[in-house]
């Protein structure tokens, strides 16, 4: 500290002695005489601030005002918004910034009624700055989900409040309300923000809002001013961190995150920063190596063995994701390898893997003590898989437990792998260790990587029977995937996780259960383009990829077909054109209908080009339409004539393929978007109503899959899509030829026994999963390609077509291989009439 010429020198004697100890404070009466004494001695935590003239100057210190700032009597409308620990590091990057005389204002976008911009708020009058607080908000709650958000439990609108709330809450402790302004992020005009900005506290929760929130401040923070994040790292929003790091990566822009208390990240605005979170010495390296240890009191295995082993996995040079419980942890850190710029360590209880798993624990302990499953075979009774609670859940874990340190990303890698804490069990450690042969295996991680081992079966695979994995697999199992190491590139990692616990809870709703090589097999043998494949020995030891990726011989098991696109994002999504025709006659209070339940879910009207086509034959419907179509800024097309349901489908498809659009839905105008309203319900055969998300998701598929159409929904009104509806429209000689055991039409009605419809594959995106095969074409909704739009309805036309005349076309060249669908496993689509209209009107073509 510097010295005070009031202070006589054995007082600063004591301060130097106590400044050498971080965290001490000392308070002093009567310090201008020759006999002070001292008041109080504290020490004080991480999350607060003492300057080096605070004391010496007799002026108030940082500390001083921390603690009455962070003491006050703070009466909370919702407490459990935001933890002390996060408030207390918030005063503390923004009392640095006043103390250093950064310029600008103060800014929260998110602050929802109040709690923490009460805190910044109580900053600056504390501190007696002039400072102004800004603070934002939709006060409708969160918005839309993005695809970071889908499977998170999260929902739109939660957290919808008003901006009465929160200034009462101002108000009710005694502090002067901020300048509100109420806006979605992406819409608050330039001139309601601050010129400058010293200090933005971010709380968002989503990514578009995270990115949102930063593209309108970033620029007006001044260089030394702080930026902070709630909830970053938080595994529920991995929007957060994925939000920052677009944005910041799109500029080009290196930044140094620190992370001061759990879910707070902070980054100071500086003209030089480093890059990321990766230490310089370490930015070469954009692997992470997963690993997890616990001890199960497992017969026949001393776990002071396996701690021999995990600490050969602990020497190896690069950073380490370590999954261990909290009595294990110091051996992490006593290894002269591991510090924090390295390793993370993750502490992680059985009760942790347990509440993890909690969806399946119930079945799988059921599956586990039932003699049925374990008299399958002489070595199964005796197994770990049988005889310990715990060890099912983790190994079936391990996938998850990737996939959320993808999420939480601690050294910004691209790629993981996931090795067991025991490999050096079979693997000499010195590969690792003396040869870092692991440096080697980025080229192998372009999408995910198993090694597998051939596999003769007969009855059952480590308890999975073998014809259920045959089915599951689609053709007979001859390989099984390890487990012991495993892993590929974050995006895929992150997609894959949705497909792995979908197959897992499927898989255990049969009473099927082997161990996460079950459920890994099932996934290479769907989707090898994806989860590419080594070939170990017959042995199925791993020693061989290693041997051979220390000796640069890695050769992956050829993948043949065409590849599906792999890495669908955001930004993929929103640079495609779609166009949405809805078909209407005579009733403008049925199309407005539909509008209406595009409007609860506004993606709906908001993102696609919408073209109003009107079979109308009555001039007063006709007048209404037009009326509707410049409200909602619709493309109006009139048909001179009533052209009927196909006639309007076929002029549909004749402009989507003149137009610069690359998709297309058609909507009949009783046909409706279900909403919000109908989540929780299920449609007659069982699958969900609502989807969140869906506009993104169905995109999504199509990019991905490269599909010529999908069908929205299994169920319909008179049909569902478990039957084949072509097998009632295709000539009797494609009948005889594709179904000649059965092929006979009924009488009349529908055949209750009539054949299937054939799927191939069942796959999930987001969440969603949905089936590939020979896909019903009806006039119910699908999003089409451009390319699948010429194939059905341009290359081919009819003068006068029936919706039976493109089921049996569109089946025909299904066949021959020259159309590629896919339909949801859902059922968001709701036939809804309101109007009536006359028998007589009512035609096709």
């Amino acid at each position: 500290m510097s010295e005070n010429k009031t202070n006589p020198k054995w007082i600063n004697d004591i301060f130097q002695e106590f400044d050498s100890k971080k965290g001490i404070v000392i308070f002093l009466e009567d310090i201008g005489t020759e006999t002070p004494t001292i008041k109080k001695i504290i020490k004080i935590n991480d999350n607060q601030m003492i300057t080096e003239n605070s004391i010496d100057d007799q002026s108030e210190g940082s500390t001083t005002i921390f603690n009455r700032i962070k003491n006050f009597q703070n009466k909370k409308v919702d407490p459990t918004i935001i933890n002390d620990e996060q408030l207390s590091a918030l005063i503390k990057y923004l009392l640095v910034a006043i103390e250093k005389k950064v310029e600008g204002d103060v800014v929260e976008f998110g602050c929802y009624v109040g709690e923490s911009s009460k805190v910044l708020m109580k900053t600056i009058i504390e501190s007696r700055s002039n400072k102004k607080l800004y603070v934002y908000d939709s006060f409708e709650g969160l918005p839309s989900l993005s695809e970071w958000e889908i499977n998170t439990g999260w929902k739109p609108g939660t957290l919808k409040t008003s901006e009465d709330v929160l200034i009462q809450n101002f108000i009710d402790n005694e502090l002067p309300p901020p300048i509100v302004h109420k806006d979605w992020f992406k819409d608050i005009p330039d001139d309601k923000i601050p010129e400058k900005i010293s200090f933005a506290f971010l709380d968002g929760d989503f990514f578009e809002s995270i990115y949102d929130s930063l593209n309108k401040i970033y620029d007006r923070v001044v260089e030394g001013g702080y930026i902070c994040f709630h909830d970053y790292l938080r595994n529920d929003l991995p929007g957060v961190k994925e939000g920052i790091e677009r944005f910041f990566n799109e500029r080009n822009i290196k930044y140094t995150i620190d992370v001061p208390c759990e879910q707070l990240g902070v980054i100071q605005k500086t003209k030089t920063t480093k890059i990321d979170l990766v230490q310089e010495e370490n930015n070469d390296r954009n692997l992470t190596i997963v690993t997890g240890l616990w001890d199960l009191n497992r017969p026949g295995r001393d776990f002071e063995s396996y701690l021999r082993e995990f600490k050969n996995v602990l020497n190896i040079d690069g950073n380490l994701f370590v999954y261990i419980e909290k009595k294990y942890e110091h051996i992490v850190w006593e290894n002269p390898k591991r510090n924090k710029k390295n390793t993370f360590v993750k502490i992680y209880e059985l009760e942790d893997i347990k509440n993890l798993y909690a969806n399946f624990w119930e079945r799988t302990q059921k599956i586990r003590t039932n003699p049925d499953w374990f008299n399958q075979a002489g070595w199964l009774p005796g197994s770990p898989q049988a005889t310990l609670e715990y060890y099912n859940p983790i190994v079936m874990s391990k996938y998850s437990m990737l996939n959320d340190a993808t999420i939480w990303n601690p050294f910004n890698t691209d790629y993981f792998i996931w090795l067991d804490a025991g490999i050096t069990f079979t693997v000499p450690s010195g590969y690792f260790t003396d040869n870092n042969v692991l440096d080697k295996i980025i080229p192998h991680l372009k999408t995910f990587l198993f090694l597998s081992y051939p596999y003769d079966a007969s009855n059952e695979i480590h308890g999975f029977k073998f014809d259920r994995m045959n089915r599951y697999a689609r053709e007979t199992v001859k390989y099984v995937c390890r487990g012991g190491l495993f892993g590929g590139h974050k995006d895929i990692i992150q997609e894959g996780n949705g497909t792995y616990w979908h197959l897992l809870n499927n898989t255990l709703n049969e009473g099927l259960m082997g161990t996460e090589e079950s459920i890994f097999t099932i996934m290479a043998y769907n989707e090898p383009h994806i989860y590419k494949r080594y070939s170990l020995d017959g042995n199925g030891l791993i020693v061989k990829f290693i041997e051979n990726l220390h000796n640069n011989s890695v050769e992956l098991v050829p993948v043949i077909g065409t590849p599906v696109n792999l890495h669908i994002t955001k930004r993929d999504i929103e640079k495609v054109k779609t166009n949405v025709y809805i078909l209407t006659f005579n009733f403008p209070e049925q199309v407005q209908n539909t509008l209406n339940s595009m409007e609860k879910v506004p993606e709906w009207l908001h993102r696609p080009h919408i073209v109003l086509i009107d079979n109308s034959t009555d001039e007063n419907a006709v007048i209404q339409n037009k009326i509707i179509a410049e409200k909602y800024n619709m493309e109006y097309i009139k048909m001179d004539r009533n052209t009927g349901i196909c006639g309007g489908r076929q002029k549909a498809a004749e402009h989507f393929h003149e137009s610069d659009a690359d998709y297309m839905l058609f909507f009949e105008d009783d046909m409706t978007i279900n909403s919000q309203e109908l989540e929780g319900k299920f449609c007659r055969n069982g699958f969900k109503k609502y989807i969140p998300n869906l506009y993104d998701i169905m995109h999504k598929i199509m990019l991905k899959e490269n599909f010529d159409f999908l069908k929205l929904s299994f169920t319909e009104v008179y049909f569902d899509n478990d039957k084949s509806l072509p097998w009632y429209n295709v000539p009797q000689a494609i009948r005889t030829r594709d179904w000649p055991h059965y092929d006979k039409l009924p009488t009349t009605g529908l055949d209750p026994n009539s054949p299937p419809a054939l799927y191939k594959h069942i796959k999930v995106c987001d969440g969603v999963a949905y089936i590939i095969g020979d896909v019903n074409y009806c006039n119910w909704p699908m999003i089409v390609s451009k390319d699948g739009n010429k194939k059905m309805f341009i290359d081919t036309k009819w003068n006068h077509p029936y919706e039976q005349t493109w089921s049996s076309h569109i089946y025909q060249i299904t066949k021959e291989g020259k159309i590629h669908s896919g339909l949801l496993l859902a059922s968001p689509i709701l036939h809804e009439r309101i109007k009536y209209y006359k028998p007589e009107e009512r035609r096709e073509n």
